[in-house]
């Protein structure tokens, strides 16, 4: 599905439903850490019988590998924690803060980017970081970058994502 299509259709659910969460993750390019935080938090999201009040995408800073499924690696690595990465990337756009209530950045570098591109005020103050959801790893203020470290970087970075992702739920509660 084109991401045009997909955004029409995610509108068309939105509108059809009352949706009370709208939950965009953001990585640089939609390859490993906001795809994975995707997948992790619909998962969690279902395990709480809570699936109707979220929509759930992600979605990069970068189009350099739009279409692409994630980074084999971090499929890899998610397979053996129970997830099933099938997001293909796609770069954020300016739409996008009008489709999501929240916009989760994995690092600081990541919120820059996204103000310079948020329409207005009302749009950078749906930028969130991801790190402000962990509750059990405080020596981290964001989540790293794992394209271009080893195994236990994309270890780490499943550990981090399940951690906050949990967080994330919780203050939506």
């Amino acid at each position: 599905m084109t991401a045009n299509r997909y955004h029409q259709a995610a509108d068309a659910a939105a509108a059809a439903t009352s949706v009370a969460h709208r939950v965009l993750f953001i990585c640089l390019g939609n390859i490993c850490r906001s795809v994975t935080a995707e997948e992790i938090f619909r998962q969690m999201v279902a395990r709480a019988g809570r699936f109707g009040e979220f929509i759930i995408d992600s979605a990069g800073l970068i189009d350099y590998h739009e279409g692409e499924l994630a980074d084999a690696r971090m499929r890899r690595h998610a397979a053996r924690h129970g997830y099933r990465l099938t997001h293909c990337s796609r770069p954020v756009t300016v739409a996008d803060f009008g489709r999501f209530d929240l916009i989760v950045a994995m690092d600081d570098d990541n919120v820059r980017r996204l103000q310079r591109l948020a329409p207005d005020a009302v749009a950078s103050a749906r930028i969130v970081r991801m790190a402000d959801y962990l509750r059990h790893h405080d020596g981290y203020a964001f989540v790293p970058d794992p394209y271009y470290g080893g195994e236990a970087d994309f270890e780490l970075v499943i550990e981090l994502l399940e951690d906050a992702c949990a967080g994330l739920l919780a203050a939506l509660e």
